[in-house]
C-alpha cells in the first residue's frame, strides 16, 4: 500500500512538472519577442537601421507564435495576456519609435521637436492600443476583427518603409516621412476594423490549405523580391479597410469549391 502511494505521488509530481513546463512555453516565446525588441533598440542607437528592422520583424513572428502555442497547449492565462502586452510595448512601441527617430534625425543630437512629437505619438498610441485591448476583452465580439490597427501590423509599415525608402527617410527636410509614423499610429487608436489572422494560425483549423498557400507565396516572395513583398504586405494591410470593400465583389468570380478549400 505504501509503495503504491509512493508511486502515485511520484507520477503526480512528474505530471505536475510537465504541466508547469508546458504552461511556461508560451512565455518563452513572449520573452524572445521582448528580447528582439530590446536588441532592435540597441542597434538602432548604433545606426544599424536595417538590422533593427529585421529584429522587430522577428518580434512579430514570436508574437504570433506565442499566441498559437498558448492555444495549442491550453495555457492561455491573464498573466500571459499582460506579459504579452508588456513585451509588445517594447517591441512594437519603443523599438519602432526609436528606429524611426534615429533614421529621421540621422543620429544628430541637436533639438528636434518635430521628430520627438511624431515618435512619441507612436509610443503613446501603441500604449493606448494595448491597454484598450486588455481592458475591453469581449467574449461575444467578432474574433475575426481587431478594433484599431494591431501594433505588429503598424510596426510592419515602419519596417517595410525602412527597407524600401531608407535612403529617402534620412533627414528632417523630408516631412512626408512623418506620415509613415503618424498614420499607422493614429490607426492603432482608431475604431477602424482590421482583419485578424489568429484563426489562420489556430491549431484547431481543420483545413489549413489557405494558410499553407499563403505561406508558400510569402516564402517565394521574400526569397526573390523581399522588399516588394514586404511593402505589399505592410501597405496592403494598412489600406485593407478601404481596399477590401472595393475588391470583395471580385470574390464572386472565384469558384465555390476553391473558397471552401481556402477557408
Amino acid at each position: 500500500m505504501r509503495r503504491t502511494t509512493t508511486v502515485e505521488f511520484v507520477r503526480g509530481s512528474v505530471r505536475g512538472s510537465r504541466r508547469r513546463a508546458v504552461s511556461t512555453l508560451p512565455s518563452l516565446f513572449t520573452l524572445a519577442n521582448m528580447f528582439c525588441g530590446f536588441a532592435a533598440i540597441l542597434v538602432s542607437i548604433r545606426g544599424a537601421h536595417e538590422t533593427a528592422a529585421v529584429l522587430i520583424g522577428a518580434s512579430v513572428v514570436f508574437d504570433i507564435a506565442d499566441g498559437a502555442v498558448a492555444r495549442l497547449v491550453g495555457a492561455v492565462s491573464p498573466f500571459g495576456l499582460q506579459f504579452d502586452s508588456l513585451a509588445d510595448l517594447v517591441s512594437f512601441g519603443l523599438a519602432p519609435a526609436l528606429l524611426a527617430f534615429t533614421l529621421f534625425s540621422e543620429g544628430r543630437d541637436e533639438y528636434d521637436p518635430l521628430g520627438w512629437i511624431a515618435c512619441f505619438l507612436w509610443l503613446a498610441c501603441a500604449a493606448i492600443r494595448l491597454a484598450r485591448f486588455n481592458t475591453t476583452v469581449d467574449p461575444t465580439a467578432d474574433k475575426r476583427y481587431f478594433i484599431g490597427m494591431p501594433s505588429p501590423g503598424a510596426a510592419g509599415v515602419v519596417l517595410a518603409s525602412v527597407f524600401a525608402f531608407g535612403d529617402q527617410m534620412q533627414g528632417r527636410d523630408r516631412l512626408w516621412v512623418l506620415l509613415i509614423v503618424a498614420v499607422p499610429a493614429l490607426l492603432m487608436v482608431s475604431t477602424v476594423r482590421f482583419r485578424s489572422f489568429r484563426s489562420l494560425v489556430s491549431p484547431r483549423s481543420g483545413r489549413p490549405y489557405g494558410i499553407i498557400a499563403a505561406a508558400l507565396v510569402l516564402a517565394v516572395g521574400f526569397a526573390t523580391v523581399p522588399v516588394v513583398t514586404g511593402i505589399a504586405m505592410a501597405y496592403g494591410y494598412l489600406f485593407a479597410p478601404v481596399l477590401v470593400p472595393l475588391v470583395s465583389p471580385l470574390g464572386r468570380l472565384v469558384p465555390t469549391r476553391v473558397k471552401e478549400l481556402l477557408t
